[in-house]
């Protein structure tokens, strides 16, 4: 229904204005130049008030005053010429209908000046509106594509029409230009007078061909998978890229801020392929909130996040020992900072190999929850000292476990790494012995419980890719990936912590929790979006230079071992590995004859032993 409000009655005078004055100026000029007989005023009022009433019969009917004259393209320029040939077709046949016949070259040349000038008006006024827009503006205007056209899409553009008007508003440098949507029904249909263009597989010609500067994804209730492949297309361009967050992350209610602000910058983990993982914050409430918790690694990425959320449900008091004392002091002042003396926090320098600090910690603290993150985790660091693998991560997590169990800790939780399974190096084959020493002892315990958290890679967490990827742009840098057809599992540093935090929340003993990471992600994949999100092109701006798999890397990795069964929990995402049973005995011989061999800083019979360990390693054996 055609609604007329000021702006569209002013466009309508406006084009009446131009086809009376079209008229009579025509009229006017043959009468100087006598090239033809001028038509007498009563004929002539009656051809610009019939012309009027077709044309803009026409124009109403071809919606040339629903859409937003500033938002014209060759589409609707075509549209009101059309409408404009219809009209006056109809408007000389109502003329010879009522015996008011009109000379054909006069009434020939009055369409063709009422047509070009009610189009030139149309480019005139968007021009005109936009130089007037821009003016005051420190900001470029952005021509802009929405990715959906529902009702958050109708919301944006709400939300951008409103901010026009406001040079405070950064919005308000924002063009619509163009929607895309898969809805067929959807298609070349207008919202707020903005055309529907095409589907989302097509982001990419479209914006090539309507120089987009930048796209908002604006489909807040899609599956994951769906968001994933749309920010694929999206990623393919230099576009900057903005996403309206998942229904569930919308902040709704009458003084949340409005939907365009919500929208944020496309983020690496937006490309993982599925929504963040929700957990039972109750349950781990319930677990931390009033004991003390200690945490090995605690300066780390996994650490560091794990102290932060720990703090968070009020615990007794928090523990961080790390042997890098430069992490631990920046968690250290980032809580004081947050939570000052609210929160209990002893920030210690200590290594887990040193078993009598170790111990003296635990005398002193007597900490209920120990969460081991502490570990080794370079895999071609270690590969050349295998030895200090061994020392760290297995024998330190030795250490910290014995002593929990003494000091009779009501949890341990033990981070574990997708690289201890079927182990090809030397960090992911300490790592799966320590999943061993972890069932161990929770077949040999009467008060802990033990348990393990095993996880893929971790976006943005030290010696990860993307901050490789991103410190290798930003200095010019050809990015290296060491295979074309490489691919992991990720997940983000939140996610992994609050796996642990449930993990440690639900466990019985002896159990291998492992993540649902949803799909693999391709390296090569990850580089080139990465190269997009800096507005480069991969290959041409950018070079991808692929290295060769370094020494024990595998081209993909696997979550659980073969002898492993898998059960579901009250956590969708999350399951449990069958306990394997271990031989006490046999496995205690073969640790000690490590422990020698590592001691002695015996690479080689390092390696070999821990083959024996780890029946599952078939390490690769780097080149000299």
């Amino acid at each position: 229904m055609f609604r007329l409000n000021s702006r569209k009655l002013v466009l309508l005078l406006a084009d009446v204005v131009i086809i009376t004055v079209s008229g009579i100026v025509l009229n006017y000029f043959f009468a100087l130049t006598e090239w033809f007989h001028v038509e007498a005023s009563g004929n002539l009022f009656y051809f610009i008030l019939i012309d009027i009433l077709t044309c803009e019969l026409m124009l109403l009917l071809f919606g040339s005053y629903t859409r937003l004259w500033r938002y014209f393209n060759i589409r609707d320029y075509l549209a009101s010429g059309f409408a404009m040939t219809l009209g006056f077709g109809m408007g000389f046949c109502v003329l010879n209908i009522i015996n008011i016949v009109p000379r054909k070259a006069f009434f020939l040349l009055y369409y063709l000046v009422a047509t070009a000038g009610v189009l030139l008006f149309r480019f005139a006024f968007k021009r005109t509106f936009l130089n007037l827009t821009r003016a005051g503006k420190t900001e470029a205007v952005q021509r802009t594509m929405i990715v959906g056209a529902g009702q958050a899409g109708r919301v944006i553009l709400n939300e951008i029409r409103n901010a026009e008007s406001d040079p405070k508003n950064p919005s308000g440098v924002l063009l619509p230009v163009c929607m895309v949507d898969d809805d067929p029904t959807k298609l070349h249909t207008r919202l707020k007078g903005v055309e529907v263009v095409g589907v989302c597989a097509e982001i990419p010609r479209i914006c090539t061909e309507r120089d987009i500067d930048t796209i908002i994804v604006a489909i807040p209730s899609c599956e994951e998978e769906e968001k994933r492949k749309i920010l694929d297309y999206c990623s393919a361009t230099k576009c900057t890229i903005k996403v309206v967050p998942y229904l569930s992350e919308l902040l709704l209610d009458d003084n949340a801020p409005q939907l365009l602000t919500q929208a944020k910058e496309i983020k690496i983990e937006d490309l993982l392929g599925r929504k963040p993982i929700e957990f039972d914050r109750e349950k781990i409430a319930a677990f931390i909130c009033g004991k003390v918790c200690m945490v090995t690694g605690g300066g780390g990425s996994i650490g560091s996040e794990l102290v932060r959320q720990i703090a968070k449900y009020a615990p007794k008091q928090v523990i961080i020992v790390d042997i890098y004392e430069n992490n631990a002091y920046d968690i250290q002042q980032e809580l004081r900072l947050e939570y000052g003396d609210s929160l209990d926090l002893v920030t210690l320098i200590a290594s887990v190999r040193d078993y009598n600090k170790i111990e003296s910690i635990f005398r002193q603290y007597r900490p209920q929850v120990v969460f081991h993150a502490a570990a080794h985790k370079h895999v071609p660091l270690m590969e050349t000292v295998p030895e200090e693998a061994v020392k760290n991560n297995i024998f330190g997590t030795f250490n910290v476990a014995t002593l929990a169990e003494y000091y009779k800790a009501d949890k341990f939780v033990m981070i574990s790494t997708d690289k201890a399974v079927n182990p090809t190096n030397v960090m992911g084959a300490t790592k799966r012995a320590c999943e061993m020493i972890i069932q161990y002892k929770a077949q040999n315990t009467d008060h802990t419980e033990f348990v393990t958290t095993r996880f893929g890679n971790v976006l943005g967490s030290n010696g990860s890719v993307i901050p490789l990827f991103r410190r290798q742009i930003e200095s010019g840098a050809p990015v290296t990936v060491t295979h074309p057809d490489i691919i992991r599992y990720f997940m983000t540093i939140p996610e992994a912590v609050s796996l642990v935090l449930e993990a440690g929340a639900m466990a019985k003993g002896g159990e291998i929790f492992v993540l649902d990471m949803g799909a693999p992600v391709k390296i090569t994949t990850l580089a080139e979006n990465l190269i997009r999100m800096y507005g480069k092109v991969p290959y041409k701006d950018v070079p991808i230079v692929f290295t060769g798999l370094r020494p024990g890397e595998k081209l993909f990795e696997e979550l659980l071992m073969d002898e492993e069964g898998l059960q579901s929990t009250a956590n969708k995402k999350i399951f449990i590995g069958n306990q394997i049973t271990i031989d006490s005995d046999d496995m205690l011989k073969k640790l000690n004859a490590l422990h020698e061999a590592a001691e002695a800083n015996d690479s080689e019979k390092t390696v070999e032993l821990l083959s024996t360990l780890v029946p599952t390693f078939h390490h690769q054996v780097p080149e000299k």
